[in-house]
C-alpha cells in the first residue's frame, strides 16, 4: 500500500533528490533508532545512504517512546549536509518510535506470589491474605518465550505484612525482581469473662469461655487457656482476658499483722527461739518485718510452713 503513495510522490515531486516516507508508529529492536530503520527512503543513492545513518535519539528505558516531527527531521538532515530543498517528506506528520519489549503485568506477580504463599504458608493458622498494594508492571527490554517467575519469601524483620520476592528469569539469566506484600490474618482463640471475676478468683471453665476469632498475630505455640490462674484485678463480664491480667494463685496468708509469732533459729542442731510480733501479713516463703517482743528490735524474717519465722542474717 505504501509503494503507490511513494511513486505518486516521485511523480509530483520529481525534482527532489530524496523522498522519505514516514510511518505514524514503528517498533524497533535496538535502543538507538536511525532513519534507515524507521522510514522508507528513495532517491539519490549517496544521499539515501547518508540519510539512513542519521540517528533519531536514544531510548533510555523499556517502554519509552521517541517522537520526531517533520521539522526536526529536516533539521537533522540539514546538519548531515542534506538541505531541505533536496528532500520530499510524505506519510505521517509525526513519527513515534518505540523499542520492542515484553511486559509482565503486576497481577501476574500477585498471582504467582499468592500461590506460593498458600502452598508454603508461614503459619498453618493463616486464613486471609490481603494485598497491600498492586505492584507495577515490569517492562523488559528483551523478549523471550522462555520467561519464568520464581517466588521466595523475602528476608524481613517484620512478620506481618509478609513479603514475597518474585524473580524473573530467562533461562538462567535474571531479568528483574518484583516484591509483593500481603497482610495476613490468623485463626486464633480468645478467653472471655462470662461473669464479673473478682481479684484473686481462680480462672475456670465456669467463669470464662474460649471463643474463636481472627487476629493479625497467630496464637503462641504454647497457647493455653489460663485455667488455674488467678485474676490480678476485677475482670468485668465480657472482658477479653490477656496474659497480663492473670497470674499464679497466691498461697494463703499464714501470719497476720500484729499476730504473735515464734522466732526460731535452727543451726547445726542448736535451736534458739524468741517471741515476736508480725508487723505485716505473711505467706509461706515471704519475707516480712517482725519485732522481737523482749528487745523491741525489728528484724526481717522468712515465713516457715509451720507458722514460725526465721531471721535473715
Amino acid at each position: 500500500m505504501l509503494i503507490p503513495v511513494i511513486c505518486k510522490a516521485d511523480t509530483e515531486q520529481g525534482e527532489s533528490a530524496l523522498q522519505i516516507y514516514l510511518p505514524r508508529e514503528i517498533t524497533i529492536e535496538g535502543d538507538a533508532p536511525n532513519l534507515g530503520q524507521v522510514a522508507i527512503i528513495r532517491g539519490d543513492k549517496l544521499l539515501a545512504a547518508k540519510a539512513e545513518k542519521i540517528t533519531l535519539g536514544h531510548i533510555s528505558a523499556p517502554g519509552q517512546k521517541i517522537t520526531v516531527d517533520r521539522q526536526t527531521l529536516l533539521s537533522r538532515l540539514a546538519c548531515s549536509g542534506i538541505p531541505a530543498s533536496e528532500v520530499t517528506l510524505t506519510g505521517a506528520e509525526k513519527l513515534t518510535v518505540s523499542q520492542r519489549h515484553q511486559t509482565i503485568k503486576g497481577d501476574e506477580f500477585v498471582e504467582k506470589a499468592l500461590t506460593f504463599l498458600k502452598n508454603n504458608p508461614p503459619n498453618t493458622s493463616i486464613c486471609q491474605y490481603t494485598l497491600t498494594r498492586m505492584p507495577q508492571d515490569l517492562i523488559l527490554s528483551e523478549t523471550s518465550k522462555d520467561i519464568r517467575l520464581a517466588p521466595c519469601l523475602a528476608k524481613s524483620n517484620i512478620t506481618n505484612p509478609v513479603k514475597v520476592s518474585v524473580s524473573v528469569f530467562s533461562g538462567d539469566k535474571e531479568l528483574g525482581v518484583c516484591e509483593v506484600s500481603f497482610l495476613l490474618k490468623y485463626n486464633c482463640r480468645k478467653v472471655m469473662a462470662q461473669v464479673d471475676i473478682p481479684s484473686g478468683t481462680v480462672i475456670s471453665s465456669e467463669n470464662v469461655k474460649v471463643e474463636n476469632t481472627v487476629s493479625n498475630r497467630p496464637d503462641p505455640a504454647d497457647w493455653a487457656a489460663p485455667y488455674g490462674l488467678a485474676a490480678k484485678r476485677l475482670l468485668p463480664a465480657n472482658t477479653v482476658i490477656t496474659a497480663d491480667m492473670v497470674g499464679p494463685v497466691k498461697p494463703p496468708i499464714l501470719l497476720k499483722r500484729n499476730q504473735t509469732v515464734l522466732i526460731k533459729v535452727d543451726r547445726l542442731g542448736l535451736v534458739v527461739t524468741a517471741i515476736g510480733k508480725a508487723l505485716q501479713d505473711g505467706r509461706l516463703g515471704e519475707y516480712i518485718k517482725v519485732q522481737n517482743v523482749n528487745s523491741q528490735r525489728i528484724i526481717i524474717a522468712k515465713v516457715n510452713e509451720d507458722g514460725s519465722v526465721e531471721p535473715v542474717f
